[in-house]
């Protein structure tokens, strides 16, 4: 999860007043409409030379031009949310199509069903899983290579949060606290036998709303979860996203970071950290290769090298597409889990109760890390097994996935290749062990019932 990696940003200069408190997004809203004149213009040059009708089309001048201007439209473009472009997965060597509705909605989340299609139910058994993505600044689809490794052997449903600037303020605000009651509502809803995965940020409060539903014996808790790159315990192998947090305090992020939504978004006035910022702070940490790979497109572009071009392309299209966080939601994170760690320390509250993972009984964990994870330091996600002490060791289990970062531990090559069948097995595992678990209870309830009616 982002938290102002980029050390430097701008303050804004008011806590209160119309004209004071957002003048930071304000100027970035101006600064985009400004330059819709001169993305115009690049954009009608660039058809121009690219115009085979136009001889210089086929010269290296005219190609440079034609790359220039699209390479300038757009690193200036505002990127919107991405479309989930899912629309068939192979299920047992057949092709099946995927439908994706709406299941269960909040104002600032709704979660997604990736309903297959099938002809014929499949022979293996398809766990309905859970993915919870990360609010950290990029849209859900960023998970979309997760969801697509997962389908085929799995009833996917997945949370799709909405971008704060688009929340009216008459919907209320959104801190830790609703987001862990947005989650147990999640799994109320989709009615047990679920498995829930966290994918970064949402570790923390995925395990403090098991703990809780734990606590309260509640029949929906989930089956398993699994925990991936997630900030359980960031005290161990601290990353400087870590030490930035610990060395900067909750206050210099409200001051630096937190801006108002400025007219006319449906937002306007609500707090929030924007997109724009977050962007800003991730290009930051990889100034060099960012630059470097805008320079190989501006050169696939010259070469007519497509495909090159277009990886490039869906990459960045995804990447520059972010969205803004609720200002309540996002301090409370950083000061519980970054800055004061009340989850390790035993001090994590949701509304003023104590949240105990060792209440954590029956639902299986899976940790995974990536060896060279520089968000959440190795050894943070695997906290969690020291926490949830009461877990019997059969129902646990830990990976350290060599040679990927962070982005690794949930996408990529080989995130699909050693990762989903490692996920996959112990869901299959907890999910059997579960239904035998449930069995043998019913025959001894049969067993006693009977016994007494002798």
């Amino acid at each position: 999860m982002a938290i102002g990696e980029f050390g430097g940003a701008p303050a804004t200069p008011g806590q209160s007043g119309l004209l004071l408190s957002a003048p930071l997004y304000w100027l970035y809203e101006m600064s985009h409409a400004a330059l819709n004149p001169s993305r115009a213009w690049a954009d009608a040059t660039r058809l121009f030379f690219k115009n085979p009708v136009n001889p210089l089309s086929f010269t290296t001048y005219g190609k440079s031009i034609a790359a220039a201007c699209e390479l300038f439209e757009r690193s200036t473009r505002r990127y919107g949310r991405p479309e989930w472009r899912i629309s068939s997965t192979m299920v047992g060597g057949e092709r099946v199509p995927v439908q994706i509705s709406s299941v269960w909605e909040r104002p600032f989340c709704r979660v997604l069903h990736f309903e297959r299609i099938f002809g014929r139910n499949p022979h293996r058994p398809q766990p309905r899983l859970l993915i919870v993505a990360p609010m950290s600044g990029h849209y859900p689809t960023l998970l979309r290579g997760t969801v697509e490794a997962f389908l085929p052997n799995h009833d996917i449903y997945l949370t799709e949060w909405v971008d704060a600037r688009m929340v009216p303020l008459s919907a209320g605000h959104f801190d830790l606290d609703d987001y862990i009651d947005y989650v147990i509502s999640m799994l109320h809803a989709l009615g047990g036998e679920t498995h829930v995965i966290a994918v970064c940020q949402p570790s923390v409060p995925v395990l403090a709303a098991v703990a809780l539903m734990e606590a309260d014996g509640d029949p929906y808790v989930p089956t398993s979860m699994i925990l991936m790159g997630g900030p359980i315990d960031t005290r161990v192998n601290p990353t400087v996203v870590n030490d930035l947090a610990e060395r900067r305090g909750t206050e210099w992020f409200r001051r630096h970071v937190i801006t108002k939504v400025p007219f006319p978004n449906p937002g306007f006035m609500r707090d929030v950290y924007p997109g724009f910022l977050q962007l800003n702070g991730f290009v930051s940490m990889n100034l060099d290769r960012h630059i470097e790979a805008h320079k190989q497109l501006f050169m696939h572009l010259v070469r007519g090298d497509g495909d090159s071009a277009q990886k490039h392309k869906e990459f960045y299209d995804e990447y520059l597409a972010v969205m803004d966080l609720a200002a309540e939601f996002y301090l409370q994170t950083v000061e519980t889990v970054f800055v004061r760690h009340d989850l390790p320390e035993g001090e994590m509250t949701h509304r003023g109760r104590p949240i105990d993972p060792a209440k954590i009984k029956r639902v299986g964990l899976l940790t995974i890390e990536g060896e060279h994870d520089d968000i959440s330091g190795v050894g943070q996600t695997e906290a969690a097994h020291r926490l949830c002490a009461n877990i019997p060791p059969d129902r646990q289990a830990h990976w350290l996935q060599p040679a990927v970062g962070h982005y690794g531990v949930f996408n990529g090559s080989r995130f699909r290749a050693e990762i989903v069948p490692r996920i996959s097995d112990f869901v299959l595992s907890m999910g059997h062990a579960s239904r035998a678990a449930r069995s043998g209870l019913t025959k001894r309830r049969a067993q006693n019932g009977g016994a007494l009616h002798a």
